[in-house]
């Protein structure tokens, strides 16, 4: 199969895995806190990549398992907490939308930390896209109040982690297969994800309630396909076809994230999808010719 269409078939896929992740975190919230869901999602995705762990091991070098961990935290464990947080007070197509920015941090990080050159075309599609961003949050209402912006910056910060990780799995960790650093990254964060489950109180619920067994699986049907299967596959995204076309899947993902809020009932209209549709030209603009600066 022609690799640039096997890349965007992945792409697809992760971005109909991850744009759904945000109405099953709102089904969890709906009887577990967000600690609570998040910790869920982090153990389970850990649980099931476990067995591959243990041959993960043997296969990275000793001084990379560092660099593995910390992907795990920066792409899984840290956003997966701030998401759930940010649900708390923002619906899930917003949050969703804002996930958008990610592609505009893999840039900036890419500068910052990582000596990537910044073309003035990037800085132009930077521009167009936080235009859209700070447009989608007016259109939202509410935002006089400081609670409404807190949990927004929640989600900002997630996707910061995200355009961190994403610029430090290409340059670091090129040459480990995606399956390895997905079981290993996965597996060492379900042991802090374990204990933030227990000093929650989870354990002391009535697990067979109706309501809690029913957000409990949300949470684990996120992180199984939301976590454990599409880090995978986004690992092999990122080392075939580079760090901002992997970051680029966000483009889908506020699409369908918005798609499951209408279908929900949340406050999604023609001015929301016209904020979407700005920062994704901000977003597309941006990525323009990185095909030539992967």
């Amino acid at each position: 199969m022609n690799k640039g269409i096997l890349n965007w078939m992945i792409f697809i896929a992760l971005s109909i895995i991850w744009g759904s992740s945000f109405i099953l975190m709102k089904e969890g919230l709906v009887h577990l806190t967000a600690y609570q869901v998040a910790a869920i999602r982090i153990l389970s995705s850990g649980l099931v990549l476990l067995p591959f762990a243990f041959a993960a091991f043997k296969n990275i070098p000793l001084k990379k398992i560092l660099i593995v961990f910390l992907s795990g935290v920066l792409g899984s464990l840290l956003p997966a907490f701030l998401f759930c947080i940010a649900e708390e007070g923002i619906d899930s197509a917003l949050a969703g939308t804002l996930n958008s920015l990610t592609p505009i941090f893999v840039i900036i990080t890419g500068g910052i930390f990582f000596r990537s050159k910044t073309p003035t075309i990037k800085i132009i599609g930077i521009i167009v896209s936080f235009s859209g961003s700070l447009l989608l949050l007016l259109s939202k209402g509410h935002l006089a109040e400081s609670k409404n912006m807190l949990y927004i910056s929640f989600v900002v910060i997630a996707t910061i982690c995200y355009g961190i990780n994403v610029n430090m799995v290409h340059r670091q960790l090129g040459n480990i297969g995606s399956l390895h650093i997905a079981a290993v990254a996965l597996s060492l964060n379900a042991i802090p994800a374990l204990g933030i489950l227990y000093y929650t109180g989870y354990f002391n619920l009535p697990l067979t309630d109706a309501g809690i067994l029913g957000s409990s699986m949300y949470a684990a049907l996120l992180g199984v396909f939301g976590t454990a299967i599409a880090s995978i596959i986004f690992y092999m995204l990122v080392k075939r076809a580079g760090a901002v076309f992997s970051s680029m899947v966000t483009y889908g993902i506020p699409v369908v994230a918005n798609f499951w809020g209408v279908i929900a009932g949340e406050n999604v209209g023609w001015k929301q999808f016209a904020c979407l549709a700005l920062i994704l030209v901000g977003v597309y603009v941006a990525n323009i010719n990185t095909a030539k600066e992967k």
